[in-house]
């Protein structure tokens, strides 16, 4: 062998030759491709749903800081317009914080004075309502041939078991003595996470995306800052429908003679910050107050009232002030809100569609490519939730 043919052969061992194919592993050939496919993203699916189930305990763990964060970025979302509106008139922006904050304590502070005054007005006709409301009730049961003698102990097998389970009821008391702690503490952590992020959200922003990587950078920004603009529009439609829903029933159940028709506004306003479900609940909290308080026929009079302003709201206004900024399905609405409850309770089902809502813009940003051009993005995931201003922030 020649030494040109030992110098070919040895330069041979370094060049780049193309990969031969793997040999099929013995019974590749039996497994169908569709199945390979299907285990291939099996495996992706439940690796996807172990990392979520794992931040979803992680939630959990640390709800007392979760909450009030998410509480301070709803109240943000709320407030924001108001905001905006007195920067764009030139207010110092100190100044500016501090009005949306005085006035928004303002009016959680008034609500909260209504509906205390109105209980303590009318304390006395409600007690009294309801001695005759359990006469009427003794009455009807003994009409159905029921004693009175056996109705007497049903009551005191009742008085029976509550002195029985008194260390129970207890054990509840100061349960409930540790929640108004925590609730306490969680409205100082969100009223401080609010002012920060009322006076430098901007820059806890912008140190958030430095801790991706820098080439995923402008995506993630712009897909966030689509999902808070649909946030901002959800929290404003849900806002000034919750107060026509409040102002509409309330003003009903005044009109009707029910009493304590303060606090049934305001709980009608606080329920309708979740979607769909929360009108009807507190739509028929407000009718069985009726039928406790003022008897059958008003409260079929107080249940047209209901289905009269949730269905202005559901045809009229939602269409009117949503436009195609944010339409939600009822089905998504109700499956979001179950989960939500089922995961977090109340809380839970106060945060699930705005948090979907911000969720879905955002994967639709990030999967369309969107963020390059500033296009829309075409078609959804769950529901149309893109906001009208869509592109990378300038």
């Amino acid at each position: 062998m020649s030494d040109d043919t030992s110098r070919t052969g040895f330069w041979d061992i370094f060049r780049h030759r193309p990969a031969e194919p793997p040999t099929p592993a013995p019974g590749d050939g039996v497994v169908p491709p569709g199945l390979r496919i299907a285990t291939a993203y099996a495996w992706r699916f439940l690796v996807l749903a172990a990392a979520a189930g794992v931040l979803v305990w992680l939630v959990i763990q640390f709800k007392l800081l979760v909450i009030p964060l998410l509480v301070a970025i709803l109240i943000t979302a709320l407030v924001w317009p108001a905001l905006s509106w007195l920067l764009r008139h030139r207010v110092p922006r100190w100044l500016a914080i501090v009005i949306t904050l005085l006035g928004t304590i303002a009016i959680v502070t008034g609500l909260v004075w209504l509906v205390v005054w109105q209980i303590s007005q009318e304390m006395g006709g409600v007690r009294a309502r309801i001695v005759e409301a359990v006469v009427a009730l003794r009455d009807f049961l003994v009409d159905l041939g029921i004693s009175e003698a056996e109705i007497d102990g049903y009551i005191t097998e009742g008085v029976q078991l509550l002195q029985e389970q008194a260390g129970t009821l207890w054990s509840g008391a100061l349960a409930v003595g540790t929640t108004v702690g925590h609730l306490g503490a969680g409205i100082l952590l969100a009223l401080f996470a609010l002012i920060c992020i009322l006076a430098d959200g901007g820059g806890i922003w912008r140190w958030t995306v430095r801790l991706f990587p820098r080439r995923a950078r402008e995506a993630v920004d712009t897909a966030a800052r689509n999902g808070w603009r649909t946030v901002i529009n959800y929290a404003r439609t849900q806002l000034l429908v919750a107060t026509i829903d409040a102002v509409g029933i309330g003003l009903g159940a005044f009109f009707l003679g029910l009493p304590l028709s303060i606090p049934i506004a305001v709980m009608v306003f606080l329920g309708s910050f979740v979607p769909l479900v929360g009108a009807i609940v507190t739509g028929a909290i407000a009718v069985f107050i009726a039928l406790v308080y003022n008897g059958f026929w008003i409260a079929v009079a107080m249940l047209a009232v209901v289905l009269a302003v949730q269905q202005l709201e559901s045809h009229v206004l939602q269409p009117i002030l949503m436009g195609s900024a944010v339409k939600v399905h009822p089905l998504a609405v109700v499956m979001v809100v179950a989960g939500g409850t089922m995961i977090a309770g109340i809380p839970g089902a106060l945060f699930a569609v705005p948090l979907a809502a911000f969720v879905n813009v955002v994967a639709v940003t990030l999967s369309s490519g969107s963020w390059r051009t500033g296009a829309p993005p075409q078609g959804d995931l769950i529901w149309d939730t893109i906001p009208k201003t869509i592109g990378p922030h300038r």
